[in-house]
């Protein structure tokens, strides 16, 4: 999915390099910015890191929901395309709850996806005088959290998991310092590890680590203003 989305927002920019502005004029897309963030997001579970093999079932498993924040930036002018700078804060509503019988006891459980942090970079060409076509990439962590009820017994699991991100979008001008922008990214995380103190029928731990890679694919559009 990822890399049709990817190649949509590109080539549109692509096509147009003739219009970018005049060698010598500023270009619109610099300096401090901020912008609130809306969409869509998905994650689950990618590829088998032991196997490399991608998971069928990744659909069917994934955690699903709004995705809502803000973000900050700072952008610089290299004579036709631009370089900056930006950080994030989203949250999510991302919830995916389950309820079984095993050997005649039922369990419930439930995993959240909660906020998630991202610092990085962009660097991105002027399509037009209105137009920025850009990619990005950088660091990101989330939090995820998970509990279990059954047999009069209930823990809850937290995490936080660090990451990478890439994505593109593009970034239109609506006044002197208005924007919006639509953007895709996806996101991978490593080394899932639970780390809380639990009691479940005398088996006590303070570290479950799991390993299992989880992706992150998050469509976004956004409204900001330069200052």
């Amino acid at each position: 999915m990822r890399k049709y989305v990817l190649a949509a927002l590109l080539a549109g920019g692509f096509a147009a390099p003739a219009l970018a502005q005049p060698v010598g004029e500023a270009s619109p897309f610099t300096g401090f910015r901020v912008e609130g963030l809306l969409g869509y997001g998905q994650l689950g579970t990618g590829e088998d890191p032991d196997t490399g093999v991608e998971n069928d079932d990744q659909r069917d498993e994934s955690i699903e929901g709004a995705v809502f924040g803000v973000g900050v930036g700072y952008d610089f002018d290299l004579g036709g395309f631009v370089a900056g700078v930006e950080g994030e804060f989203t949250e999510s509503t991302g919830e995916q709850e389950n309820d079984e019988t095993i050997n005649g006891i039922n369990f419930t459980s439930s995993i959240e996806t909660g906020r998630d942090l991202y610092v990085g970079g962009r660097l991105g060409f002027v399509a037009t005088p209105t137009t920025l076509v850009y990619a990005k990439a950088g660091y990101t962590n989330t939090s995820i959290e998970a509990n279990t009820e059954g047999n009069n017994q209930r823990f809850e699991l937290d995490s936080n998991i660090d990451g990478y991100r890439i994505g593109a979008g593009v970034e239109q001008l609506f006044g002197p310092n208005a924007f919006g922008k639509i953007e895709y990214r996806y996101s991978n995380y490593n080394n899932l590890d639970f780390s809380d103190d639990f009691d479940i029928d005398n088996f006590r731990s303070e570290d479950f680590d799991t390993d299992i890679d989880v992706d992150r694919h998050q469509v976004l559009v956004g409204l900001g203003f330069r200052f």
